[in-house]
């Protein structure tokens, strides 16, 4: 099997001669690499790039960006994915201009998706809840493969537009309960799927610096609605189009109001997340304002145990490391230990199911070999005979999983192979 990519093709090659041609991790990379590139993109008639998610026939902002990401390691040398990846943030601003708050959308105006929701349903939208990562990952792909490859082709007027208007959401959500235009219900539904109040959600503190989000990368609802790992990457994005906005756009206003907002999330963030432990100080993974707080971590990305991932801090920082602590334990009602696998799973999936795509975030993450490599053992041990990535697999038997097809999954595998063997994407 060959990718039509010669530097693909070269990295598969490497992997082969780390692990061993015929090595489990070698050929469940070639197979995840492959099939993302195979299944899940479509290049529209206007040179946009449409990026299912798998099994699902729609696009998520967050699940494409980070489809590919690992792509952007290939893509200085590949003018084929460069123009690929281009056609995805295009076609993404283009998605953020027709509604900021929807989290995933249609191919075409298509009245596809969750069409009955009580929101500003519009047919191009598959589902619209409104997820802070949402709009953070479109620009983070974006600053990242400028960073990577030099491009700046898809830094349009389009897409400057867009950013604005994420700016102004994240500023209209930090006062949600007086200035959001924002509510969603959806009936005959579990409560994870739909926000208490006639849709504007738990009640949060106003004009404490943190955004607010109606739901988690899971797509499940927050139970308060400060959602700090998204707000952790809100602030890192926001530095990131500062620095796009004075080198690119030489817009000093809007680099300004970026790095203001950026500051103002991190400070918040810093002063409300905080969980005083008896000995270790750590962050919450949802904060209302008021002093509730949630102690957990989810499988989906960002999460707590993302934060150095996704430029939020380094994997040496006391704090994140007290935080990484927890959040492997079972003190993180989500972390589940089994005969197959342990690690952290999702209220999203069934009790006791463990995610690889948080194994792969936890391997990526450390700087520990015997760490990496028996996550490497359980990930191998645990593809149900597929080759491929799930979305979750039960902690005690390999061929109880939900989602054979999950395209974002077998990228975050990918990124823990190449990270392994030294390759990892330029964060600045």
């Amino acid at each position: 099997m060959t990718s039509g990519y010669k530097t693909i093709d070269a990295m598969i090659e490497t992997v082969k001669e780390k692990f061993g041609k015929e090595h489990k991790i070698s050929v469940m990379f070639e197979n995840c690499i492959s099939n993302t590139l195979s299944t899940t993109i479509k290049t529209l008639d206007d040179g946009s790039v449409f990026v299912i998610t798998g099994d699902i026939p729609a696009m998520w902002l967050r699940d494409s960006s980070c489809q590919l990401r690992p792509f952007l390691l290939f893509a200085k040398e590949e003018p084929e994915i460069l123009k690929m990846v281009t056609g995805l943030i295009r076609k993404q601003a283009e998605c953020i201009l027709t509604d900021a708050y929807a989290n995933a959308f249609n191919e075409s105006a298509n009245g596809n998706g969750f069409q009955d929701d009580r929101t500003e349903m519009k047919p191009e939208l598959w589902e619209r809840k409104y997820e802070i990562d949402s709009l953070c990952y479109p620009l983070q792909l974006s600053y990242l493969l400028w960073k990577n490859t030099g491009s700046t082709e898809h830094f349009t007027q389009t897409w400057l537009k867009a950013a604005r208007r994420v700016i102004e959401v994240f500023k209209t959500e930090q006062n949600h309960e007086e200035n959001s235009p924002y509510y969603f219900e959806r009936s005959n539904c579990i409560y994870t799927d739909t926000l208490s109040r006639e849709g504007k959600g738990a009640l949060v503190k106003k004009n404490i610096g943190l955004t607010w989000s109606g739901f988690r990368p899971s797509d499940d609802a927050c139970i308060y609605g400060y959602l700090i790992p998204s707000n952790m990457l809100a602030s890192v994005v926001m530095d990131n189009l500062r620095e796009i906005a004075q080198e690119v756009y030489k817009d000093q206003e809007l680099a300004k109001e970026a790095r203001d907002l950026s500051k103002e999330i991190r400070e918040a963030v810093e002063k409300y997340a905080i969980v005083a432990g008896e000995v270790k100080d750590f962050y919450a993974y949802e904060v209302d304002g008021f002093g509730q707080y949630n102690v957990m971590d989810d499988a989906n990305l960002p999460s707590l145990l993302s934060m150095p991932y996704i430029g939020y801090c380094d994997k040496e920082n006391e704090r994140y490391q007290n935080t990484r602590e927890m959040v492997l334990s079972e003190r993180n009602p989500y972390y589940f230990p089994g005969k197959v696998l342990t690690g952290i799973g999702s209220p999203h999936t069934d009790t006791r199911y463990v995610w690889s795509m948080s194994l792969c975030m936890q391997g990526i993450t450390s700087d520990d070999k015997e760490e990496k490599e028996a996550i490497f053992k359980m990930l191998e041990n645990s593809d149900g005979g597929t080759n491929l990535m799930h979305e979750s697999i039960f902690a005690d038997d390999d061929t109880k999983y939900t989602r054979p097809w999950f395209s974002w999954a077998n990228s975050v595998f990918c990124e823990f192979v190449m990270d392994y063997l030294g390759y990892s994407v330029k964060l600045h």
